[in-house]
């Protein structure tokens, strides 16, 4: 039961707020998706803040990754078992450096452990670097119906600054390549590169457009820590109103070719929504296998976040020994913590969610945060829609300030 308890408003009057017990329970658990983590890329870019680490010398460590991979997932099943799986995520890092049986074995496993939908998206990240016509054609043969290219530009001076292994001929090659192979292909792009004008932004969009694709990721060049362009800024970086009309820009050019933003970075054609992220932002549960992946499990009496051993050496070696020690984190998160995370995820729709939501999945009654809800209403941050959590376009502007509102 929740305790009521009067606490004072700044005018003086009493305001009832409720605080919610750290029994507070699920009445039925979220979809669950499964996140796979390749580590190794051919050459590391210099704005990644992944968790990827430069091909060895004498290729990727295959065999021993996916026997690794075997025991973290046979190590998870006790947490999932009897849960069905409706996605499958196979990020990194470049998972396309997979050899096409190496990649078949992985989702093999994920079938023979896991009960995986039929109509599972399944998912692969691909660089046009490594891009190649019969593997693409194979690796849709063993399963992957979705998958996301990191193209970042058509312009080759600007993937030379940015480190990419690619060129643009690459990247229209792999659009076409993945095209045939698959029935969904995603698009990743980048804006606000070094030197970049606001007309290249956009011809460098409508290019991407041109391919008919029904995704796009859109992402801001940011200057992560612990990454090559945190210590060597690159020069001539487009300023803060430049930056703005490329976003600008970029909607209102997406939008007039069918595909409507429905989260901070994604655009979509109708039906086309990715459903793993959607997952994610809806806060529902995913399991994280392989170096540094992360995962949220829940149960009925709790809900847990899970993080893998980053180094992928370090990881391989705890994994097989299957004595839990290929995880570096396993706690439980607080009542406390739950509506930031919830919000943090579901206000990046742009639709929102149904306010419903909150209670099923973090467990705790939606009065606990009415006073946020109030406040950020009164801001005009919140539409005041009592039957959805959705941002107002003024929120959407100021994401990060309506998000910390429930920390």
């Amino acid at each position: 039961m929740s305790i009521t308890i009067p606490i004072r408003n700044d005018m003086g009057a009493a305001r009832p707020r409720l605080v919610t017990p750290a029994g507070a329970s699920l009445t039925s658990l979220p979809p669950l998706s499964v996140y796979v983590h390749v580590p190794w890329c051919v050459r590391k870019c210099p704005y990644c803040d992944f968790n990827s680490h430069a091909t060895p010398d004498g290729g990727i460590p295959e065999r021993a990754y996916l026997d690794a991979l075997r025991s973290d997932l046979e190590q998870a099943l006790p947490s999932i078992w009897g849960r069905q799986v409706v996605s499958v995520f196979i990020g990194g890092g470049t998972p396309s450096l997979l050899s096409a049986a190496g990649l078949d074995e992985l989702l093999a496993m994920l079938r023979a452990c896991l009960n995986v939908w039929p109509d599972a998206e399944i998912t692969m990240e691909a660089n046009p670097g490594t891009a190649e016509a019969g593997r693409f054609r194979d690796y849709a043969a063993s399963g992957v119906t979705r998958f996301s290219l990191g193209i970042q530009s058509f312009d080759d001076a600007q993937l030379r600054q940015l480190g990419r292994i690619h060129d643009a001929a690459q990247a229209r090659a792999a659009i076409d390549m993945a095209q045939r192979a698959a029935p969904r292909v995603n698009l990743d792009m980048m804006f606000a590169l070094p030197g970049q004008t606001l007309q290249a932004c956009v011809r460098d969009l409508r290019q991407a457009i041109g391919f008919g694709t029904e995704h796009l990721s859109l992402y801001h060049l940011t200057m992560e820590p612990n990454t090559v362009f945190a210590k060597f800024p690159p020069e001539d970086l487009p300023d803060d109103d430049t930056s703005a009309a490329m976003q600008d820009a970029v909607e209102a050019e997406l939008a007039a070719a069918g595909l409507a933003r429905y989260e901070v970075s994604a655009y979509a054609r109708p039906g086309a929504r990715c459903r793993h992220n959607l997952n994610y932002w809806e806060f529902g549960d995913y399991l994280g296998l392989g170096p540094g992946a992360h995962g949220k499990l829940s149960f009925h009496d709790r809900i847990v976040r899970e993080a893998r051993l980053r180094s992928p050496d370090s990881w391989m070696r705890a994994a097989a020994a299957r004595d839990g020690s290929h995880l570096a984190e396993s706690r439980q998160v607080g009542p406390d913590e739950l509506p930031f995370e919830f919000m943090l995820n579901a206000l990046r729709l742009k639709d929102g969610v149904a306010a419903t939501l909150f209670n099923e999945r973090t467990g705790l009654s939606l009065a606990a945060i009415a006073h946020q809800l109030e406040a950020a209403a009164d801001k005009g941050l919140l539409d005041a829609d009592p039957t959805r959590l959705r941002a107002t376009p003024l929120g959407w502007r100021f994401l990060n300030d309506l998000q910390e509102m429930f920390l």
